[in-house]
Parts: C-alpha cells; structure tokens; sequence
C-alpha cells in the first residue's frame, strides 16, 4: 500500500526555521521526482514550491522561497526534506508532498500545516 506521509508543520515567530519531511513507502521512493506544494487560501489552487528530480537530484524553486528554502533526499530512508529559513508571515500554508513518475503514477501526501506568525 502507498503511503506518503508530510511532518514538520507547526506554528513559528517570523524569520523562524521549520523542516519539513516527506516519507514514503509502498513504492519505490527513490526513483520519483518529489515536489514541495502549499496552499495558502482554501479552494486556491496548489502553489508548486520546490522540487527534486530523478535521476540528478536536480532541484528548483519557486521565486517566493529562492534562497530561503532547501529540498533534498535522503534515499535510503525514503524521506525528503524542506528546510524553510528566514519564514514569512506570507509561507503560511498547508504544505502538500508529491511523487511522481511521469506517465507512470502521481501520489500525495495528506498535508501538514505550517504558520507563521508576525
């Protein structure tokens, strides 16, 4: 069975630290792209927030977090990281963790809330 599970979330001051995790199991983990998305308003669409592709590790970012944000993979425990630095009242959100395999599957994580306060 797939699962993938976010953790990390909570409440911090302004220009806090969190990271975020994403942990999966049931398929292999490894070889998908894994992708950061928030939503920040209910019923607004998911913003992408960072990825890390397979194979290469290569990662990118959305404009909003350049600089502040790091993703990465720890493959041999499945999990992927987001450390979110220097938070804004504005990174408030629900924090979703995507994998996929293009063409193949797309899996989701159930979210985990993340808010900063000013």
């Amino acid at each position: 069975q797939v699962h993938l599970v976010e953790s990390g979330g909570g409440l911090v001051q302004s220009g806090g630290s969190l990271r975020l995790s994403c942990a999966g199991s049931g398929f292999t983990y490894s070889r998908y792209a894994i992708s950061w998305y928030r939503r920040q308003t209910p019923g607004k669409e998911r913003e992408l927030v960072a990825s890390i592709t397979h194979p290469g590790d290569t990662t990118d970012y959305a404009d909003s977090v350049k600089g502040r944000f790091t993703i990465s993979r720890d493959n041999a425990k499945n999990t992927v990281y987001l450390q979110m630095n220097s938070l804004k009242p504005e990174d408030t959100a629900v924090y979703y963790c995507n994998a996929r395999w293009v063409g193949l599957n797309d899996y989701w994580g159930q979210g985990t809330q993340v808010t900063v306060s000013s």
